[in-house]
């Protein structure tokens, strides 16, 4: 997270409303492809008024067709420069694009520096916006790109044509250079860039043929692993600008209470290189001249918190607590809002054989991520201000800023790191992120400053995925088969937190997962029944599906065991009029050596089981099967087989990767996580409250790729969904006990 669904904002958004010279040592690497004169700069057309006025309002001065701020540079010395839209955060980004671009340029990605771009109109690719998120970035960049590496080689084409008077259609090109196979000449890309560069923007070049591809489909090495690997890379956390002060926070206990009066000030005042104190909305702040020697004044403050005022916005109730929650969401009644009818359920539930009733929940989940939140502010004497942050959407984060700060857009300059860590945690959520704070602190220091979040601070203002609760009933038809489904799903979507909803409709990040199942039961009916979170929510790997997959799917195979059928078997009668999820499930099946339910005996003697799911995230189609044992009460899970189909690819390395971190997670948050609230307050503080997944828990993972050639889908967060519901169907069918609650280490399991 990547962790957003990408259809559901982009709609939601339409509700709601040039970098500088000195940099951080981060980004020097610019530097080194430098910005002298000849470098061939191309760039994505601009569509449409609105397009071009955002342009204008980025700094631009595009003509209606073409780009403004540029996407590539080719060096004179062939080192290739890619302003990417998308912030790298681990997901292979970064990478992606420069396969993609590289491809059609015919340039190898290898030779690609690729930075996240500034704020500005042309890198809104996301369908009119930009955001990293949601699974998205690779397919709704994928057309896009490839015309941009496909326009700057018909460019280079075009100044070797010229160059060497010969016709365009005699020549070609190899990864870096034109070739003029006629007389066996070459001109290397860097050569040709200055030309090139005068050219205009050809409209429509050709594409290669997908036959031809050299590197889209194909396990490119990964752009960032050498830097990652050795400890090179940057990260917001490790930047310094020249003169800057460090920050750290004392939040307010809960959200609402204001600073009062400090009892030990003067006292902190004389701690060692401490420069200044500081009040804030719902916090203290301490500047020194080190972070550490800030945290811990910070740390030491005294405050006396004043009690929400009556007008406070972001309330958190002084007796909320995650059980009084729950309680209150499986109290909440429907019917709710529609969110997919099929057929007439409640009809044929009252003819049915047999019913099935259960109610499922999840809990709240901190992000986690290996960096904490932070933030550097610089004003310059220009008057415009500098932050770099660890963002999602550079736009976004430059609106409010700029609205924090008192200024134009045009003057806060967003720089976007890579990020140490994703999963939805980097996009605006209030009260979340510290560069406001940091804003403030400059301009009340006079200097640059920066503000890292101590773990603890963190941990007390993550914004959390929502606790949710959904009730199931179902009707089994003399046969056997499913003849009805009747769901709610309680509770709050950050979708509708953030973005809102149309009045009357169901918030599609609360129902995503268990409306629009692929499975052929006749009559359907699922609403969202709307309940608010206290607490600040946001958006976590997968979003809704990372709760809603384990409530459908669970309860699928209570509907299989009440009506006496395998679930697997199941599975597959309810597929077969959909291919494309029976060739998965299949799939997956061999990939396992053959479905097996057990219990049964493994060659090491353990008494094992196997449970299976399905889930249907961010356009991609997963099938997932576990197989797990028990020890000393507790689950162990010793393999985990995913088939996935993302219609097509770009990177398989990648896919594989990315599944591989999503089963760690969806694992982690079976069995383990859960943020629990007492007194309006999270208990867990750090991770020793918060236990997440150790690597000696961590199962062997088994990963086939199906390119059904369907719509490009996500990577990203599709490989987490699936792992909650068929770990627990395992449990179920290793032991009898059906849990309906997570994490699992709630409860004591032991054989049937």
């Amino acid at each position: 997270m990547d962790a957003i669904t990408p259809p559901a904002l982009v709609e939601a958004l339409a509700l709601r409303d040039a970098l500088p010279a000195d940099r951080p040592l981060n980004l020097s690497r610019r530097g080194l492809l430098g910005a002298s004169l000849g470098a061939l700069v191309l760039g994505v057309a601009l569509r449409g008024a609105p397009a071009r006025a955002q342009a204008a309002a980025a700094g631009g001065a595009a003509k209606p067709g073409t780009r403004v701020p540029a996407f590539l540079e080719i060096r004179p010395d062939g080192a290739i420069l890619l302003r990417s839209p998308f912030v790298e955060g681990g997901q292979g980004v970064s990478t992606a694009m420069a396969q993609i671009v590289g491809e059609e340029l015919d340039a190898d990605p290898a030779r690609f520096v690729v930075e996240c771009a500034p704020p500005g109109a042309d890198y809104m690719v996301v369908n009119g916006r930009r955001l990293t998120g949601g699974s998205f970035s690779v397919r709704s960049s994928y057309a896009t790109m490839r015309q941009l590496g496909a326009s700057a080689r018909r460019m280079l084409l075009q100044a070797a044509a010229t160059r060497l008077g010969v016709p365009l259609d005699s020549l070609s090109t190899e990864p870096g250079r034109v070739v003029h196979a006629g007389s066996g000449r070459t001109l290397d890309y860097g050569a040709l860039a200055a030309e090139a560069a005068a050219l205009p923007v050809p409209d429509g070049a050709p594409l290669r043929a997908e036959a031809d591809f050299r590197y889209i489909g194909k396990p490119v090495a990964r752009l960032d692993a050498r830097e990652k690997s050795t400890g090179k890379a940057v990260y917001a956390i490790d930047l310094a600008v020249e003169g800057m002060l460090q920050a750290a926070v004392q939040h307010a206990p809960r959200l609402g209470c204001e600073p009062g009066a400090i009892a030990n000030e003067a006292a902190v005042k004389a701690m060692p290189g401490v420069h200044s104190i500081h009040r804030l909305p719902g916090a203290v702040a301490v500047v020194a001249d080190r972070w550490w020697r800030a945290r811990r004044a910070a740390e030491t403050l005294e405050v006396a918190w004043s009690e929400p005022a009556a007008d406070a916005r972001n309330v958190m109730p002084a007796d909320f607590s995650s059980d009084g929650m729950r309680a209150a969401l499986a109290a909440a009644s429907g019917p709710g809002n529609t969110a997919e009818t099929v057929g007439d359920a409640a009809t044929a539930l009252k003819g049915a054989a047999r019913t099935v009733e259960a109610s499922y929940d999840a809990p709240y989940l901190a992000h986690g991520q290996l960096e904490p939140p932070s933030a550097i502010a610089r004003w310059n004497a220009d008057g415009t201000l500098d932050l770099w942050l660890p963002n999602q959407a550079p736009e976004m984060f430059q609106r409010v800023a700029a609205q924090v700060a008192g200024i134009a857009p045009e003057k806060v300059n967003i720089h976007s790191p890579m990020l140490g860590g994703f999963f939805g945690r980097h996009f605006l959520y209030d009260a979340a992120s510290p560069f406001p704070q940091a804003i403030q602190l400059a301009k009340a220091v006079g200097r640059p400053v920066k503000l890292i979040w101590s773990r603890e601070e963190e941990f007390l203002r993550d914004a959390l995925r929502p606790m949710g609760l959904a009730r199931f009933r179902a009707g089994i038809g003399a046969d056997g088969l499913p003849v009805a489904l009747e769901a709610e799903a309680v509770g709050e979507g950050p979708i509708g937190r953030w973005f809102g909803t149309k009045p009357g409709a169901a918030d599609p990040s609360a129902v995503e997962g268990i409306s629009g199942k692929p499975y052929a039961i006749p009559n359907r009916q699922v609403a969202h029944v709307p309940l608010r979170n206290p607490a600040v929510i946001g958006f976590w790997r997968s979003v809704g599906h990372s709760m809603n997959d384990f409530f459908y799917e669970a309860f699928f195979d209570e509907m299989a065991d009440a009506a006496g059928q395998d679930p697997y078997a199941l599975r597959l009668r309810l597929l077969a009029e959909k291919p494309r999820h029976k060739a998965l499930l299949e799939a997956v099946g061999a990939l396992s050596g053959g479905w097996k339910r057990g219990p049964y005996e493994a060659a090491d003697g353990t008494r094992r089981a196997r449970g299976v799911a399905m889930a249907s995230p961010f356009g991609s189609e997963v099938a997932t099967i576990a197989e797990v044992s028990l020890k000393e009460g507790e689950v162990v899970v010793h393999d985990v087989w995913v088939a996935i189909d993302p219609g097509r690819i770009v990177n398989p390395a990648i896919i594989e990767a990315q599944v591989n971190s999503a089963v760690a997670l969806g694992l982690s948050s079976a069995l383990l996580e859960e943020v629990v609230y007492a007194d309006g307050a999270p208990q867990a503080r750090n991770f020793d409250g918060y236990p997440i997944l150790p690597p000696d828990r961590m199962p062997r993972v088994h990963v086939r790729i199906v390119e059904s050639g369907a719509p490009m889908g996500g990577i990203g967060e599709p490989g987490l969904p699936g792992v909650p519901p068929a770990v627990v169907n395992a449990v179920a069918a290793l032991t009898g006990q059906r849990i309906r609650s997570l994490p699992l280490s709630k409860t004591r399991l032991g054989a049937a």
